[in-house]
């Protein structure tokens, strides 16, 4: 099925900095996959929130946005997501965004917005979350094996807290439930 199959007309705006995919989720009611290629900047955006009011126009408002070949948010592009959260949340609808990033999500997290935002890490847990199921969560987060979000590199962690990178020699800091951010 492609993007056009499921919201008519969909693939008549392109932009090259950011490819958006489109997969029909089964099990939810009017959920759409959103997969998301490139990045959301100042000058993309408004392609950006066209594409996703047509998806919900279309009637598709419970949207998991695929965040895991997105490389970049501007605050502008939280912007954008945050006013998707305001388009389906009187439709009785919902988004959740799933496996981001970790220099992603440390925008999101610096701008405050990740209490906001149904952030998952796989596929099952977004439609546990939509379902109404509660998920159970590993409690085992440590030692946990990460990229540095500067340089990377692939770093272990047996603990939360702050420590530095040792390639980079950034100081990060990872949270009791494993997120990394710069610290």
């Amino acid at each position: 099925m492609t993007n056009n199959d499921l919201v008519p007309g969909f693939n008549d705006e392109r932009d090259d900095s950011l490819k958006i995919t489109l997969e029909k989720v089964e099990g939810v009611d009017n959920c759409l996959m959103v997969i998301l290629n490139g990045y959301i900047d100042t000058y993309n955006s408004v392609f950006f929130q066209k594409q996703v009011n047509k998806i919900v126009s279309t009637g598709f408002i419970n949207l998991i946005f695929s965040c895991a070949n997105l490389n970049y948010v501007s605050s502008t592009g939280i912007g954008s997501f945050t006013a998707f959260l305001k388009l389906v949340k009187p439709k009785q609808g919902d988004i959740v965004l799933l496996n981001i990033q970790p220099k992603v999500y440390e925008v999101f997290q610096l701008l405050g917005f990740c209490q906001f935002f149904n952030i998952k890490d796989n596929l099952n847990d977004a439609l546990a979350f939509f379902k109404g199921e509660s998920v159970v969560v590993e409690i085992e987060t440590f030692p946990k094996v990460f990229n540095c979000p500067v340089c990377s590199r692939k770093l272990k962690a047996t603990k939360s807290g702050r420590f530095r990178c040792s390639d980079c020699k950034s100081i990060l800091a990872i949270d009791q439930s494993g997120h990394v951010f710069l610290g």
